[in-house]
């Protein structure tokens, strides 16, 4: 029996789990595959992809399964680069998650086309304001998650956000296994959203090397840090600083970023990395989540397994009820 919940039925999927809208990784293969397996793709724009690939990565998607795909947007993004707001539009997705700012701006003309809008939260501040804004979904990012997240933990992230609101909510931020999915639908979640297994699928565009890292690291070696959005002169704001695998780098220069950006030898070393694939250097954004990954899967199996898991432990809870 597959579970069924609300966001299964919103976006007519069986297995309530979507990927991370990881940039670059969730391409079109990543998205298309998920789908493929019952769950729900999303794509990733980033401010630095070009029209045509976009247009490309979307192109894949939609030609496969049911064409059911979703795409996520950082707002600060979108200020810089708004055509990215139109290419979303463009691709006629699903649905669209817009976050790291305020969501308002763009909901009723997405809403008008007939699409559901999420937003990513990080606090109960921010959740509210999605709230306000008129999105559909709550996507509660833990800061478990890889990449830019906040300061608060999956756990009481999530049930502050099911207090306050009874729009479905997906939690995100540490959920690897199906133990992880039946653990926050137990608690009122309509749903995971999950980024860093998925940095580990065959149809991810993550670098090959990176993939072997993740998958020799534990959940010890990862920290959030600022010391790359400064050197990279991002919009992303300490608020929302990434979280990312600890190498020799990133070691000697976090919570020194000022002095990094004064010494010219270091930044050239993190560029001359960065085109390389030097990962000692360079980074690699993942969650906690890594002590539990061991290697490159197709991602259907990924969901697949997951579900699979979730159900063997949803099953178990009506005995404990008496």
């Amino acid at each position: 029996m597959p579970i069924a919940t609300e966001i299964c039925r919103l976006l007519e999927i069986e297995v309530p789990i979507l990927n991370g809208a990881m940039t670059p990784q969730a391409g079109g293969a990543l998205a298309r595959a998920v789908g493929d397996a019952g769950g729900f793709g999303m794509l990733g724009f980033a401010e630095g992809e070009s029209t045509a690939s976009i247009r490309e990565q979307v192109g894949i998607v939609a030609a496969g399964g049911n064409g059911r795909f979703g795409v996520g947007l950082v707002e600060w993004m979108v200020r810089r680069r708004p055509e990215l707001f139109e290419l979303a539009i463009e691709a006629q997705p699903r649905l669209v998650c817009i976050s790291f700012g305020d969501p308002q701006p763009y909901v009723d003309r997405l809403h008008a086309r007939g699409m559901l809008v999420a937003a990513q939260v990080q606090s109960r501040a921010l959740a509210q304001r999605a709230i306000d804004a008129g999105v559909d979904v709550l996507v509660a990012q833990g800061t478990e998650a890889g990449g830019h997240t906040g300061a608060v933990g999956t756990l009481p992230l999530l049930q502050i956000v099911l207090d306050i609101t009874d729009r479905p909510v997906l939690a995100a931020g540490g959920i690897v296994s199906g133990r992880g999915l039946a653990a926050v639908i137990a608690a009122g979640a309509t749903g995971a959203w999950i980024g860093t297994p998925f940095l580990m699928a065959a149809e991810s565009r993550t670098n090959p090397a990176a993939q072997a890292l993740i998958a020799a690291s534990d959940e010890t070696q990862t920290l959030r840090t600022s010391v790359y959005d400064r050197l990279q002169h991002t919009g992303w704001t300490p608020e929302f600083s990434g979280r990312a695998l600890r190498n020799p780098f990133v070691d000697r220069w976090d919570r020194h970023e000022d002095a990094l950006l004064n010494d010219a030898a270091a930044v050239q070393d993190f560029e001359r990395a960065k085109q390389a694939g030097d990962f000692s250097v360079a980074h690699v954004y993942a969650g906690q989540s890594v002590g539990q990954l061991e290697g490159v899967r197709p991602a259907g199996e990924i969901v697949r397994t997951i579900e699979r898991e979730a159900i063997e432990r949803l099953r178990r809870i009506p005995p404990m009820l008496g």
